[in-house]
């Protein structure tokens, strides 16, 4: 073979080899995103239920001083995540906004209580833990009525239920498409050096000598295209954070880091597994199946 043919051949494969880099890279920054949606699913979660408010209405004859007192006593209890004191004022406010200026003309007193707003931790916010906080909060000789929409959240835990099914149905297929294009990637890429395998395999080599250079070809190839996949899913978060930063206080970017050892295990271990499979399929095929 001449050195022009030479130099073509390796035209090719390194052609080839840059092709499958880009291919797989593609297919990780697909897992990346899938990986990064599945690790804060529970952010996402307790995100929208510590958005539910439960509102504690005070009798009539509690004083101001007495509701932001027991607001400080129901910061300190370990199912409260937060509470806002709204004053009578603030009340007529909000009841005003929501039933106009006049709402008020029909009663001789003004009837709007103290209140305060509860946050709750994301883990009572079920039926079964509101029913005992709510308990606990009426259990105070100043409180008359605990209120909160039993309704919405019965609703938004199946919804967010339904929501975490079908995200970890969805990354499982995409690990399993990931898979199957790679596997791909790596059979066409190997397949180019059968040739090669042959040469060897005549002059006696082991199945275990003819794979380790291509296994260890396959570990570089599945590191360099998850780095790359890892570059772009860093990129492409930098862009989102800098348009819409109100995203990034439901994703804990603390998590980033499990999602960059999924992408770099994924990439690793699929380029190692199809290149063994390959790699002794082409071993042992006959050298007249080696044209087709």
């Amino acid at each position: 073979m001449s050195s022009g043919e030479n130099k073509l051949m390796r035209r090719r494969l390194a052609g080839a080899w840059i092709s499958s880099v880009i291919s797989i890279t593609l297919v990780l920054f697909l897992v990346g995103v899938g990986s990064l949606l599945l690790v804060n699913a529970r952010s996402v979660s307790d995100y929208f239920k510590e958005n539910v408010q439960v509102s504690v209405l005070l009798k009539q004859e509690v004083t101001e001083d007495e509701a932001m007192s027991f607001a400080t006593e129901l910061d300190s209890r370990p199912f409260v995540k937060g509470t806002r004191f709204v004053s009578r004022a603030e009340g007529t406010q909000e009841m005003s906004n929501m039933l106009g200026e006049d709402f008020l003309k029909v009663f001789e007193t003004a009837p709007i209580p103290l209140s305060i707003d509860v946050t709750l931790r994301a883990d009572y916010v079920t039926a079964d833990s509101l029913a005992v906080v709510e308990k606990e909060i009426s259990s105070s000789p100043i409180v008359e009525e605990v209120a909160y929409q039993q309704s919405l959240i019965d609703k938004l835990n199946t919804n967010l239920a339904k929501i975490s099914l079908v995200l970890g149905i969805f990354v499982l297929l995409l690990l399993f498409i990931s898979f199957v294009l790679i596997n791909n990637t790596v059979r066409l890429n190997v397949f180019s050096k059968r040739f090669t395998i042959h040469t060897m395999k005549l002059v006696g080599a082991t199945k275990s000598f003819i794979r380790a250079p291509f296994l260890g070809q396959s570990v570089f190839q599945g590191l360099i295209s998850a780095l790359l996949a890892i570059l772009i899913l860093l990129a492409g978060l930098f862009i989102v954070r800098k348009e819409f930063a109100q995203l990034f206080e439901v994703f804990s970017l603390d998590l980033l880091l499990i999602v960059i050892g999924i992408v770099v295990v994924s990439g690793v271990v699929i380029c190692l597994v199809s290149t063994w499979f390959v790699v002794g399929k082409l071993v042992s095929l006959p050298k007249d199946k080696l044209y087709y």
